[in-house]
């Protein structure tokens, strides 16, 4: 397995059939734009399904092979994040000045999309992370000490073996 291999599950509302592949968000709000977006551990995609994906009352988790390479990792490289933050905060100070107000998620991912910035820079996916307040994701009480990750992927091609892995009922 190379380097830029991660392992990465996708939660999806269980459907009548299926998936062969991952479904595109493009919703305006989405944290880092359109893509396949894909959670580093099991677990997180589990709680997503069951907070996110509730009208069928069934979810699926698929397991799916993310080439990472030519991804923003803002977790683990200083370099990365230090280059994604520059990013963010350059759009959003451009966007204060023309509107007198903090944009929201949806406009800095409207420009960074419209300018063709990730194309620009040959970057293919990003993989970001928050902290979960979930006191039941951590051992120590009020310390949210674990680290939430996320994968959204820009390009198809970086998506290999997906397949089914679980079903949930919630």
């Amino acid at each position: 397995m190379k380097d830029s291999l991660r392992i990465g599950y996708h939660s999806q509302e269980k459907r009548g059939i299926q998936l062969i592949g991952p479904v595109i968000c493009k919703r305006l709000n989405a944290w880092l734009g359109n893509g396949y977006y894909f959670w580093d551990d099991k677990i997180d995609a589990i709680n997503w399904g069951n907070n996110a994906k509730t009208k069928t009352k069934k979810f699926e988790i698929y397991k799916a092979d993310i080439d990472t390479e030519n991804f923003l990792n803002t977790v683990f490289d200083e370099d990365h994040y230090k280059f994604w933050l520059r990013i963010i905060e350059s759009v959003a100070k451009k966007f204060h000045k023309q509107n007198n107000k903090k944009p929201e998620i949806s406009h800095i991912n409207l420009y960074l999309e419209e300018n063709g910035y990730w194309k620009e820079n040959n970057i293919q996916g990003i993989i970001f992370q928050d902290i979960s307040e979930n006191p039941n994701q951590t051992m120590v009480k009020s310390l949210y000490y674990k680290k939430r990750i996320q994968i959204v992927v820009f390009n198809l091609d970086k998506i290999s073996n997906f397949a089914l892995d679980s079903i949930h009922n919630i």
